[in-house]
């Protein structure tokens, strides 16, 4: 199995597909992998994707907490130099739009970000619950996700339940992934000249929709789109259009 290192720290990662372009899934607090199912499969083909666990989750090692946005950027560099990734697009969830931003900030490898249901304002609403009580699991789940889409496809709300009780970090992981937001500082919205889009759900109770448009508004380069009445998981419940967004925004900035 592939691991990059962060000092001590060993995070696993997964590379697919070939291609001159990589984009790299970087995930929201405390969820596995399962967050991607629904974008990973849209870039595989036309570009090599790698998605990897944070610190805590999966087969990443967990050292004891807080963590910071820089140990998480940190990290990802980590990822990238091992899976000799030139040119990264980097595609972040809540949490990984920020560190996405801050590496972005840093590092002159990144060549654009897509930041989804995410942003720079606002604490982000507890997502965690006990994997063995599929109740609170089901019920933190629900509020992840607009009320039509829980409507409309009970079957998918129920296996995402599945793969969060299998796969998502335990609870002093969240905190410690939480942490990182908590007083964080980004650096100067103008010197973050890297091509951003910033995809959002108008229904999004984890991160307020006007911070993502703020967001936005505030990078040189930054593009918002709103998906009216979608909940957190955006790229969920508009998988196709997000993923036809997303892989449009790539290729509009890629070399290849």
């Amino acid at each position: 199995m592939p691991f990059a290192h962060n000092g001590d720290v060993s995070l696993y990662y997964q590379a697919t597909g070939a291609g001159d372009d990589t984009v790299v899934f970087v995930g929201d607090v405390g969820f596995g992998s399962w967050q991607w199912g629904w974008q990973h499969r849209a870039v595989v083909g036309p570009f090599e994707s790698v998605v990897f666990d944070h610190r805590g989750v999966g087969r990443s090692d967990a050292p004891p907490g807080p963590y910071s946005v820089a140990d998480l950027a940190a990290d990802l560099e980590a990822v990238l130099a091992a899976a000799d990734v030139s040119r990264a697009h980097l595609v972040g969830a809540g949490l990984g739009g920020v560190v996405s931003l801050a590496l972005a900030h840093d590092s002159g490898r990144v060549r654009s970000v897509t930041a989804v249901g995410s942003g720079l304002t606002g604490a982000p609403m507890d997502a965690f619950a006990d994997p063995d009580d599929r109740a609170a699991l089901r019920a933190s789940t629900e509020r992840l996700l607009s009320e039509a889409f829980r409507a409309e496809q009970p079957e998918v709300v129920e296996q995402i339940g599945t793969w969060r009780a299998e796969e998502d970090a335990p609870e002093r992981v969240w905190r410690a992934q939480t942490a990182a937001l908590e007083g964080y500082e980004p650096p100067p919205l103008y010197e973050v000249t890297t091509p951003t889009l910033v995809v959002h759900g108008t229904a999004d109770a984890q991160w307020p929709v006007d911070g993502a448009r703020s967001l936005a508004e505030d990078l040189p380069r930054g593009e918002f789109v709103a998906y009216e009445e979608a909940g957190h998981l955006v790229g969920v419940e508009r998988s196709r259009l997000v993923n036809d967004r997303l892989v449009g925004h790539v290729e509009a900035h890629s070399d290849s």
